[in-house]
C-alpha cells in the first residue's frame, strides 16, 4: 500500500509510511507554516514526516498539531528523549496520538547525547543503553486505562552500536539510525532480521556543484561531528580521526551525505533499500538556506512515484 492510497485504523503503520518519508525539523517555522509544510508533504506523496526534539518545542504536543491538520501523512518522533520523561508519560503519549489519529503516530526514542541530557537538562547520563532497556520495559509495564488503538502502535529507537541494535531488536519494533552509510543498514540489518522496522535518516543535497555541496554538507555536520556517538560508529564503517577534520573529509562528507541530481540521489537511497531499510526518510539540505529552511525543490523531484 502507498501512502497515498485508503488507509483506515486498522493499517499498520510500517505500510502507511511506506518506503519514503521526510525527516525535518520544524522548529523554526511558526505552528502555522508547519502544518503547511505537513500537508504539502502529504500531497507530494510522502508517508511520514519525522520531527526531532531538541531544546524546542514537545514533540508530541506539536505531532497531535500536525496530525489534527494532516488525514494521511505519519507524523513519527526521530527521536523522543527518554530522559525527558517517565516511561507512563512516553507511553500514554504515544498511545493517546495513535489512537486519536486513526493510528498515524510512530514513536521513535532515544537516548540523545551527552550535552543535552547532563549539560542542558543536567540529567545522568552515565549509562545510556541500560536507561533504554529500563525505559521500554517500563513503557511495556506501564498502565493506560483509556480506550486504545484499533492497532497497538510500534516503538523504533535510535540505534548506531552493535549493543543498541542488539536492543532494538529484542526489545522495540526495531531501529532509526541516523547519519549512517547504505554499510551501515546493511549491518543493521543484520542484527535486526527481516521481519521488523528500519527507518533510516539520509540527508541529501540537491546541487550538483562539489564544492557548494560539500560545504552544505559540513555545515550541517557541524553540530554532530564531535558527538560520540556518531564518531564512534563512523570509525566502526572505517573513518578515522582524520576525517573529522576540518569540518568532515570529503571521504567522510561524500560517504554520508550524497548530492548530485535527483538520479544521483535516488541511486544512494536505492543502495539503502537494497541493504534492507524499509523506510528511507530523506532530510535535503539547501545551499545558502536560511535556517530551517527546507530545499523545497529537492522534495518535489524526489518525491515518491
Amino acid at each position: 500500500m502507498s501512502p497515498t492510497e485508503t488507509a483506515d485504523a486498522s493499517t499498520p503503520i510500517e505500510d502507511r509510511i511506506g518506503p519514503r518519508g521526510i525527516w525535518w525539523p520544524t522548529d523554526a517555522m511558526t505552528a502555522e507554516a508547519a502544518v503547511e509544510f505537513a500537508q504539502w508533504l502529504e500531497s507530494l506523496g510522502y508517508g511520514a514526516l519525522w520531527i526531532p526534539e531538541t531544546l524546542g518545542r514537545d514533540p508530541f504536543a506539536h505531532a497531535a498539531h500536525l496530525l489534527s491538520n494532516t488525514s494521511t501523512l505519519a507524523i513519527a518522533t526521530g527521536i523522543a528523549n527518554i530522559f525527558n520523561r517517565h516511561p507512563g508519560s512516553m507511553r500514554q503519549a504515544q498511545l493517546t496520538l495513535a489512537e486519536q489519529s486513526g493510528g498515524r503516530f510512530l514513536l521513535g526514542a532515544g537516548v540523545s547525547h551527552a550535552p543535552i541530557v547532563a549539560g542542558v537538562r543536567k540529567l545522568d547520563y552515565s549509562k545510556p543503553l541500560t536507561s533504554m532497556r529500563e525505559h521500554l520495559q517500563g513503557m511495556a509495564d506501564s498502565m493506560y486505562m483509556a480506550p486504545a488503538p484499533a492497532v497497538p502502535p510500534k516503538t523504533v529507537i535510535a540505534a548506531l552500536g552493535p549493543k543498541m541494535l542488539e536492543l532494538a531488536a529484542s526489545a522495540a519494533d526495531r531501529a532509526h539510525p541516523y547519519w549512517t552509510t547504505p554499510e551501515h543498514t546493511a549491518q543493521a540489518k543484520a542484527v535486526l532480521g527481516d521481519d521488523k522496522m528500519l527507518c533510516v535518516e539520509q540527508k541529501v543535497v540537491l546541487c550538483t556543484d562539489a564544492a557548494e555541496a560539500r560545504a552544505t554538507a559540513r555545515a550541517a555536520l557541524g553540530v554532530y561531528i564531535g558527538l560520540p556517538n556518531y564518531f564512534k560508529n563512523w570509525f566502526r564503517l572505517g573513518f578515522d580521526e582524520s576525517d573529522l577534520a576540518d569540518g568532515g573529509s570529503d571521504r567522510l562528507i561524500d560517504a554520508l551525505v550524497p548530492w548530485g541530481t535527483a538520479e544521483e540521489i535516488e541511486a544512494r537511497v536505492a543502495e539503502h533499500v537494497d541493504a534492507g531499510a524499509t523506510h528511507v526518510c530523506l532530510q535535503p539540505l539547501k545551499p545558502s538556506a536560511r535556517m530551517g529552511e527546507p530545499d523545497r525543490e529537492a522534495l518535489e523531484a524526489l518525491a515518491p512515484r
